[in-house]
């Protein structure tokens, strides 16, 4: 069953869906597509995380139980998702009872390897992130590092998990698989926290605290520290493991015939520590492979400070979909972000960029389809459609290369540049002097047939960041609602094919109208 399977994270069903959360599944389904495209076989993954301390007070503070916020949640964001056009396979729940039986299999099995044990904690937890921190790393011996929030001295029996016991096995999968977290200054912050003794992990939470969670199946008494009940999701999802198959079963260790093992997990750099330190560790524990590659991306942020609610200053992609198109925003963000360090939202920037959409692409596509509707009844000619062979050659390669490395905003910057160098040929093969001499029908057919060829690449290199619009443009070229797979541009014909001007693809717009 292996194919291409890929992640995001699983979103904590607390608060309404913004445009961080956008971006991580904006950059998934780009990638989803462009597998597609390639032939191969795809899994793509999100969901929402829905247990823990964070939630069990939100419901209570809204007067609601905490199944009840879940189910309203979860269908938010897969509301959005939609909306969005994200093409996802698989929307995970981590109150689903799939999943809950997974997880305690999943800990079943460490516990029988002897991995848990139980001990008494004494630290200050932050509920916010949901977890503890040593006094040293308070800020102003109050506060939690990562949110700023107060936090609370706790003193409680937990179970732990011997995660110090993966410590060098880690290091040494960490160096010996170089591009195993991207990009490198991932990797290597990663490299930089292992040199220090690695703690063992607490797993679990006292049902006196906190009621909302899995409970451990060795110690009813208890519930799954949310993180690991959460990270567990990736395995529930790809089937390496049956609801009711017990732990000892040659299904749990031997993933063949399932989508195990991930092959991306996308992730914001905040939650980097769990996925590439707590999460291979406990795979460790179980005996199952490592995910194949980790991306951590970087932040959105305004100004100096990184978009947060708390700081009142996040950005509703929905409100941006409402005025501008969803593809317009889908645009924006994988091709603005490079991918895996910070960018900036600014209104302005946002404009600059559906500007790009409208002025070279947009206006591109309108021509040219224009001009062969007039000039030749709507009917590319049959001629030779190369005048563009080798830029286009140039920026499928290019293309293809920055997207297997991961480097998205690369890829479609460089599909910008095939439409730019499209609109150079139209100026200076001046079709419309063309199609004035007689003389030159000959010249027109190929200037037409080569823009025609070059705007269905377009279509086809474009189509995973923006499949909506490109699905359009490719009914206009006559390639049908679907543009032609990766493998097919090699062999693209376009002669004979009808085509039909529409409505601009991206209107001129003002903010505000």
């Amino acid at each position: 069953m292996k194919g291409y399977y890929l992640t995001t994270p699983i979103y904590y069903a607390t608060g309404e869906p913004h445009i961080g959360h956008a971006y991580t599944t904006f950059l998934a389904d780009t990638i989803a597509r462009y597998r597609r495209q390639a032939g191969e076989k795809v899994r793509f993954l999100t969901g929402t995380d829905e247990h823990g301390q964070k939630i069990q007070e939100e419901a209570a503070r809204r007067d609601m139980e905490p199944l009840e916020l879940c189910d309203q949640m979860a269908e938010r964001f897969r509301a959005a998702w939609d909306r969005m056009d994200i093409s996802y396979d698989r929307f995970i729940r981590t109150t689903e009872q799939e999943h809950v039986a997974i997880v305690r299999s999943f800990l079943t099995r460490l516990h029988e390897r002897g991995l848990i044990y139980e001990d008494f904690y004494t630290g200050w937890y932050c509920v916010h992130e949901e977890r503890y921190w040593t006094k040293k790393d308070l800020v102003d011996g109050e506060n939690c590092p990562d949110c700023g929030r107060p936090v609370r001295e706790i003193e409680e029996k937990n179970y732990f998990f011997r995660m110090s016991r993966f410590q060098a096995d880690l290091i040494r999968h960490i160096e010996e698989n170089p591009d195993w977290i991207v990009p490198e200054m991932r990797r290597n912050e990663v490299l930089g926290f292992l040199q220090n003794p690695l703690s063992d992990l607490s797993i679990s939470r006292p049902r006196t605290r906190l009621k909302w969670g899995v409970p451990l199946p060795f110690d009813q008494d208890h519930v799954t520290y949310v993180w690991v009940d959460a990270l567990i999701n990736y395995v529930t999802a790809s089937e390496a493991i049956t609801p009711d198959a017990h732990p000892d079963e040659q299904g749990f260790t031997d993933p063949a015939g399932s989508w195990w093992p991930a092959s991306l997990h996308i992730i914001g750099k905040d939650i980097l520590t769990t996925h590439a330190v707590y999460w291979p560790t406990l795979l460790m524990g179980v005996g199952l492979p490592l995910p194949e590659k980790i991306l951590a991306h970087g932040w959105w942020v305004v100004g100096e400070a990184k978009m947060s609610k708390s700081l009142g200053n996040v950005v509703d992609p929905l409100a941006l979909e409402e005025e501008f198109g969803k593809d317009a925003v889908r645009w924006y963000l994988v091709r603005e972000m490079p991918t895996g360090h910070d960018a900036s939202y600014t209104p302005e920037r946002f404009l600059a960029r559906y500007e790009e959409l409208a002025n070279i692409l947009g206006n591109l596509a309108s021509r040219v389809i224009s001009m062969v509707e007039r000039y030749r009844e709507g009917i590319v000619p049959s001629a030779r459609a190369d005048g563009l062979h080798e830029v286009e050659a140039r920026t499928v390669h290019r293309y293809e290369d920055a997207m297997e490395s991961l480097r998205i905003h690369e890829a479609l910057g460089g599909a910008m540049e095939l439409a730019r160098e499209a609109n150079g040929y139209v100026e200076n093969r001046e079709p419309w002097a063309q199609a004035k001499d007689p003389t030159r029908a000959d010249d027109l057919d190929e200037t037409l047939a080569t823009l025609i060829h070059t705007l269905t690449i377009l279509a086809a290199l474009l189509f995973p960041a923006m499949p909506t619009k490109m699905g359009e443009l490719s009914e206009r070229l006559g390639s049908g609602a679907a543009p032609p797979t990766l493998a097919e541009l090699a062999t693209l014909e376009v002669g004979g094919r009808t085509v039909q001007q529409g409505p601009p693809l991206f209107p001129r717009v003002l903010p505000g109208s």
